[in-house]
């Protein structure tokens, strides 16, 4: 159930689409390869260390745990800023969703935009029960298309050159393949805390642990499969905003219609883990029941909804990132401070 939150809060539309593997590791040329080695065991540990510091202090919401890693004053400003990325990232959501019906279902915008809002209400309007819900029943769906169509594609479909891609990526700087995995761990992680953390009151201290952990390392699995298959046609998928959906053209026209789904649930699953964030915190703000914010807080993202998808994610993720790095620095220095602690006073004993 943890691992299910965890995988739907990080692979969304940037993941399923091939982006995100582009950028943060593909372009490393064979350097990628263990950055999403690296990434992957960022993700098991600050899983693990995240669920750790959430059973010690009873933290089952992200405001407390922004607290006890920041401080009250430094938390609230963090968490200032991550609930208006949050909003954002509705809006952010609900407008792929309306890209994916207008560029590859030639629907109208607004309807793809409507299906989304409806559906995040519908899953997120018995709260926290509704958030756990849908990842179980979405995230399996989604995985499985996206392992199946990726390891196909990785170990199947034959690919460009391989001189093509060391010519490329010969005048790359691969030294920062590192800070790159690191990164992008960071950048996603904002979101996965938010998601998480509510899993506390679901699972139990070891069980949260190990189920984060477990989450990280096929995390990383998957993205070393996306990987294998992207660095196959780099660098002509550089040319491409939705790199995989080139790369099942050379399938066929019916499996790329299939990956359209992946892509839409990617969205449909990420808009949830904003919404059910954002609408928790302004609930807890304002003192407004939690039903009420969740239509207030959704309905009003759809008019930013409306902006060009690219747009609203050129100008909002890099600073999310940010916001991602000051927590993942905090998580680990926090956590390997107490279990140090711990470990003392039982060696006193």
């Amino acid at each position: 159930m943890l691992v299910m939150g965890y995988l739907g809060a990080v692979i969304g539309a940037g993941f399923a689409s091939g982006q995100e593997i582009v950028q943060f590791f593909v372009v490393y040329g064979t350097d990628g390869l263990k950055g999403s080695i690296t990434a992957a065991f960022l993700f098991a540990a600050c899983g693990g260390l995240l669920l750790y510091v959430a059973h010690s202090h009873q933290i089952s919401n992200y405001q407390d745990m922004l607290s006890c890693l920041l401080g009250d004053k430094t938390g609230k400003i963090i968490d200032l800023l991550l609930a208006v990325f949050l909003f954002l990232g509705i809006s952010m959501m609900l407008s792929a969703s309306g890209a994916v019906f207008s560029e590859h279902l030639h629907l109208p915008k607004l309807l793809g935009v409507l299906v989304g809002y409806g559906l995040v209400i519908m899953f997120l309007v018995s709260g926290k029960r509704g958030l756990v819900f849908s990842y179980n029943l979405l995230v399996p769906l989604k995985l499985l298309l996206l392992a199946t169509i990726a390891g196909y594609a990785a170990f199947f479909v034959e690919g460009a050159a391989s001189r093509a891609v060391i010519e490329e990526t010969n005048s790359l700087p691969t030294q920062c393949w590192l800070l790159s995995s690191i990164l992008y761990v960071a950048y996603n992680f904002a979101l996965a805390m938010v998601v998480l953390t509510e899993y506390k009151t679901v699972a139990s201290k070891r069980g949260g642990i190990t189920g984060a952990a477990m989450g990280g390392i096929v995390l990383g699995a998957l993205v070393l499969l996306c990987y294998l298959a992207l660095a196959k046609f780099f660098p002509v998928v550089l040319a491409y905003e939705v790199p995989m959906l080139y790369i099942i053209e050379r399938i066929s026209i019916q499996i790329k219609n299939l990956y359209t789904i992946v892509l839409w649930v990617g969205i449909i699953t990420t808009a949830i883990a904003n919404a059910y964030g954002f609408s928790q915190r302004f609930s807890k703000l304002t003192g407004l029941r939690y039903n009420y914010c969740l239509v207030l807080c959704t309905t009003t993202a759809i008019p930013t909804a409306m902006c060009s998808f690219s747009i609203l994610v050129a100008k909002v993720y890099p600073v999310f990132g940010i916001l991602g790095l000051v927590i993942l620095i905090a998580l680990i220095y926090k956590a390997i401070k107490e279990m140090a602690e711990e470990l003392g006073y039982s060696i006193v004993q």
